[in-house]
C-alpha cells in the first residue's frame, strides 16, 4: 500500500485526514466472523469441530461459509469421498485470512495490555511453574528490575491461545507433541527420568530392593493424561529391559501437579525428570527410589510463537533463561 491510500472501509481515516479523498467502499471487507468461521473450518477441514471451537453449532458455521462463498462468488470448499477439502482458491484464501486473524489477534493483545513495553507473559504447565519457573525467576528479575513478570498456566500447550502469552515453557518431544504455529528449542541439553519419592515415604515403606518390588509392594503415582502418555512407568520399565506388569497399588490423577505434590507429602513413588526436580534433591525433599534412570524422550523446551516480532522483553528471557540452563 503505498502513502496516502487507505485501507478499504477505514471512513475513521478519511474523516481525520484533510483534503478531499475518494469514499472507501464499506463492503469491500466481508464481516469478521464469516472469516472467522472460515480459518477455523479450513484448519481443521470440518465444520463440527470450527463450530466446537468457537462455541456455534455446524449449522450456524455452514451458514457462516456459504455467505462468505456468496460475497466471493466462488467456492472455498467441496466435497470428497473422504471428507471436505478446500478449494484452490479456498487454500489461497485460507493463507491470507490466517495470517491477517494471526496479526490482528497478536496487536489486539499487545495494546490490551498494560505497561506492553516492560510486561512479558510466560505460559507453562503448572507443575513447570510452581517447581521449576518460580525458582529461576527470582534471578531474572534481579538481572532484569524493570520487567514485570505475568505467568499462565495451562497444562496441555496444544490449547494455548497464541495471542495471550509471550514465550512458553513445556515438555516437547519432537515429532510427536508439536502444538501449531510454536518453535521449540530445548533448554536442557541432557536429561533422565527417575522413580522419586521422599524420605519420609522411605522410612515408612523402606527402600524397594528390585523394581519387581516397586510394582508389588510400593504405591505407584500414575498420572491420566493423554499429554504426557509418552512418559508412563510401563514405558520405563520396557526401555529399561524390566518385566513390567500393571502395579499392585497405585494413586491415579490427571493432574501431574497433584501426584507431585502427592509424592513431595509422602504418598508414593511418581515417575520425575532428575534436572527439572533438581532443586527438590538438594534441598533433601526427593530421593531416588531406585538408582535407574532413562534418558528422557521429551526436553524442557523455550516455545516462541512463530511469525511473532520479539520484544525486548521476550529477548531478555529467551537469552537468560537458554544461557543459564545449558
Amino acid at each position: 500500500m503505498t502513502a496516502g491510500q487507505l485501507l478499504p472501509g477505514s471512513d475513521m481515516l478519511g474523516a481525520c485526514s484533510s483534503g478531499s479523498r475518494p469514499a472507501p467502499m464499506r463492503d469491500a471487507l466481508p464481516p469478521l466472523s464469516c472469516l472467522r468461521a472460515f480459518e477455523a473450518a479450513a484448519r481443521y477441514c470440518s465444520f463440527t469441530q470450527a463450530g466446537s471451537e468457537l462455541n456455534l453449532s455446524q449449522s450456524a458455521v455452514s451458514r457462516q461459509i456459504k455467505r462468505l462463498e456468496h460475497d466471493l462468488g466462488r467456492l472455498l470448499f467441496e466435497r470428497h469421498p473422504e471428507g471436505m477439502r478446500l478449494t484452490p482458491t479456498g487454500e489461497r484464501y485460507f493463507r491470507v485470512v490466517q495470517r491477517l486473524l494471526r496479526d490482528l489477534a497478536d496487536e489486539t493483545a499487545r495494546l490490551r495490555r498494560r505497561s506492553d513495553d516492560r510486561q512479558l507473559t510466560l505460559a507453562s504447565s503448572p507443575t513447570i511453574a510452581s517447581i521449576w519457573l518460580a525458582r529461576q525467576l527470582p534471578a531474572f528479575q534481579r538481572a532484569h528490575p524493570h520487567l514485570e513478570i505475568r505467568i499462565l498456566t495451562v497444562e496441555d500447550p496444544h490449547r494455548l491461545d497464541l495471542a495471550e502469552f509471550d514465550l512458553g515453557i513445556y515438555y516437547h518431544v519432537p515429532g510427536e507433541v508439536d502444538p501449531p504455529d510454536l518453535d521449540a528449542e530445548p533448554i536442557f541439553a541432557q536429561e533422565t527420568v527417575g522413580a522419586v519419592c521422599s524420605p519420609a515415604y522411605l522410612e515408612r515403606h523402606g527402600r524397594p530392593i528390585t523394581p519387581e518390588a516397586l510394582l508389588t509392594e510400593h504405591t505407584l503415582m500414575v498420572v491420566e493424561d493423554h499429554y504426557h502418555d509418552w512418559l508412563t512407568w510401563e514405558i520405563w520399565f520396557r526401555d529399561q529391559g524390566l518385566a513390567w506388569h500393571p502395579p499392585h497399588h497405585a494413586l491415579r490423577a490427571n493432574s501431574f501437579q497433584l501426584l507431585m505434590n502427592a509424592t513431595l507429602a509422602g504418598q508414593g513413588v511418581t515417575l520425575g525428570w532428575m534436572r527439572l526436580l533438581e532443586a527438590e534433591f538438594e534441598q533433601g525433599n526427593l530421593v531416588q527410589a531406585l538408582p535407574l534412570t532413562l534418558p528422557s524422550r521429551g526436553r524442557l523446551s523455550l516455545f516462541t510463537p512463530q511469525h511473532r516480532h520479539l520484544t525486548e522483553p521476550m529477548k531478555a528471557f529467551y537469552q537468560w533463561v537458554l544461557g543459564r540452563a545449558n
